[in-house]
């Protein structure tokens, strides 16, 4: 075979390997909305239920969404209804942690933040915010934490950018009951007494 004729075939080659290394495929590791609609969708109700979380909160009769979290709808990790954050939240003071399942400082936060909750009670609403399109993660971790707690899905970390808090987790937002965002604490809390000394100045909430 002439020299020439077989530099063809070898560049040839090279280009048929290239085209098949570099064509898209589907995998675990793509995040784009198909693909966070299909996770969210294999999450099966024995999953939901497994989890115990309590009930997404619901607006208020004639609740006004306002704030910057206005117009932002997530599912419940519960049920998997969509949820308008500002409405359900308004009218009272509300804390939203925002985790992943593969966060280190999360898993240890999210303890103490349950404790929190169950010791101020009513008086706020502490709402946890998965930011991955993972939501049977999720739900493993916080069944294996045993963390009831009420939480959304926000798979394209939404809520993040809408109070635009920096790309590390976890963050805890920390809402008025008007919509206004009162501070966003960037940090792992260090106990249930820095979380209630933290909500307490930034809130007026004591628990």
């Amino acid at each position: 075979m002439p020299i020439a004729v077989r530099w063809v075939l070898v560049g040839l080659i090279t280009v048929v390997a290239l085209a098949v290394a570099l064509w898209p495929r589907g995998g675990a590791a793509e995040t784009g909305p198909d693909h966070q609609v299909q996770q969210t969708a294999q999450v099966s109700a024995a999953q939901r239920a497994a989890a115990g979380l309590a009930p997404c909160p619901q607006p208020a009769p004639g609740a006004t969404a306002a704030g910057p979290l206005a117009g932002l709808t997530l599912d419940c990790l519960a049920d998997g209804k969509p949820v308008d954050l500002a409405a359900a939240l308004a009218g009272k003071p509300a804390l939203l942690n925002l985790w992943a399942y593969w966060c280190g400082p999360c898993k240890e936060e999210l303890p103490d933040l349950q404790l929190y909750a169950q010791r101020a009670g009513d008086a706020i609403t502490v709402l946890t915010v998965h930011s991955d399109p993972q939501a049977a993660a999720a739900l493993s971790m916080l069944t294996d934490l045993h963390i009831t707690l009420p939480g959304v899905l926000d798979p394209n970390a939404s809520l993040r950018t809408a109070v635009r808090a920096p790309g590390v987790l976890p963050v805890s937002v920390l809402v008025r009951a008007d919509g206004s965002i009162a501070e966003v604490v960037v940090r792992r809390f260090a106990g249930v007494a820095d979380i209630a000394d933290t909500v307490a100045a930034e809130l007026g909430v004591r628990a």
